[in-house]
C-alpha cells in the first residue's frame, strides 16, 4: 500500500480497495484504519475506497507535532497525494472534525462530507474542561501505558452500547486501541483532542459552506449529539440522521445502518438530488 508524506516529513500508510468515485475515511481517536473494515468491504463494489492510519498510529509514522490542523492538512495531503479530488469524505468523531475542517480549508477538495460523532468539547460551555482532560488523559497514557487507559476510556456510556450488541466486535475493537503505540496516542490526545477549538469559533465558516454535509449522531452519544444538532441549525446544506440505542462507534456498532444511510446520501449528492439551500 502506499505511503503519503506530509509537508512536515510524516508518512501516512493509505489503504485502497475498488473503483469509482473517490470515498476517503478518517478514522477516530480510539480507532484506527482498521475501524472502517465494514465500510471498505460494503462501498469497494461501487467507490474506489481510501482510509489511512493518522499520524503516530502504526503503520504510520510518529510525528514531530499533533494538533488539529496537523490533522486537517494530513487529509488535504492524502487527496492530494492520491489525486482524488473531489472526494466524497467520512470521519467518525476525531476524523470527523478533520472533515469538517476540510471543508472550511478547501471545499474544492470535497464532493461531499460525512460528519459522524461529532463534537466532543465543541460546546462553549464545556470547551475548557474537555481540553484540560485532554491533557490528564495524555499524562495517564505516558504514566500508565495504553492498556490501562484503553479500559478506562472504553468502559464510558457512549461506549458500552457496542459492547453490549457484539461483545465479539467490541473486544476487536479494544484489543486494537489498546495496542496503539503510547507516544502517538499521547501526543494526538493532547495536540488534537486538547488543542483544538470549539466549533463555534468556525460559526461564520460554517454558515457560509456549501458542500453537501450529511450529520450522524447516536442518541447515547450525548456530547456529540448535542454538538451535531447544532451543526445541523448551523450548516446551511446539511442534513441529519440519529440513530437510535446506539452510541460512539456508530459505523461498527451499527454497520448495516450506517451503510445504508451513507450510500443513500452519497447516491443522491451523486445524482444531483441534494441541492443546495437557496437563500
Amino acid at each position: 500500500m502506499p505511503l503519503i508524506r506530509t509537508r512536515d516529513g510524516v508518512d501516512l500508510h493509505v489503504e485502497e480497495a475498488g473503483r469509482g468515485r473517490p470515498l476517503v475515511f478518517v478514522h477516530e481517536f480510539a480507532g484506527d484504519a482498521a475501524s472502517w473494515e465494514p465500510q471498505m468491504r460494503f462501498f469497494a463494489r461501487r467507490f474506489r475506497c481510501i482510509t489511512y492510519a493518522a499520524r503516530g498510529y502504526p503503520p504510520s509514522s510518529l510525528a514531530p507535532a499533533y494538533g488539529q490542523e496537523q490533522a486537517r492538512d494530513d487529509l488535504v495531503a492524502v487527496i492530494e497525494g492520491l489525486d482524488l479530488a473531489p472526494a466524497h469524505v467520512v470521519g467518525l468523531s476525531m476524523g470527523a472534525f478533520a472533515t469538517l475542517h476540510l471543508g472550511l480549508h478547501a471545499p474544492h477538495l470535497a464532493r461531499s462530507l460525512t460528519v459522524a460523532g461529532v463534537g466532543y468539547g465543541a460546546m462553549p460551555a464545556e470547551h475548557a474542561e474537555f481540553a484540560a482532560a485532554a491533557r490528564t488523559n495524555a499524562e495517564a497514557i505516558r504514566q500508565g501505558g495504553m492498556d490501562a487507559f484503553a479500559a478506562r476510556y472504553d468502559s464510558s456510556p457512549a461506549r458500552v452500547t457496542f459492547a453490549a450488541k457484539d461483545p465479539r466486535g467490541h473486544a476487536e475493537f479494544r484489543a486494537r486501541f489498546a495496542a496503539h503505540p503510547a507516544e502517538g496516542s499521547a501526543g494526538t490526545m493532547q495536540g488534537v483532542q486538547g488543542g483544538r477549538s470549539s466549533l463555534h469559533d468556525f460559526a461564520e465558516g460554517l454558515r457560509r459552506l456549501r458542500v453537501p454535509t450529511l450529520l450522524v449522531a447516536a442518541d447515547e452519544d450525548a456530547p456529540s449529539l448535542d454538538a451535531t444538532l447544532w451543526l445541523k441549525r448551523t450548516i446551511p446544506d446539511s442534513g441529519l440522521a440519529v440513530f437510535p440505542r446506539t452510541g460512539h462507534a456508530i459505523n461498527l456498532e451499527e454497520p448495516d445502518l450506517f451503510n445504508r444511510t451513507l450510500l443513500d446520501f452519497l447516491t443522491a449528492v451523486d445524482g444531483g438530488a441534494w441541492p443546495f439551500t437557496r437563500s
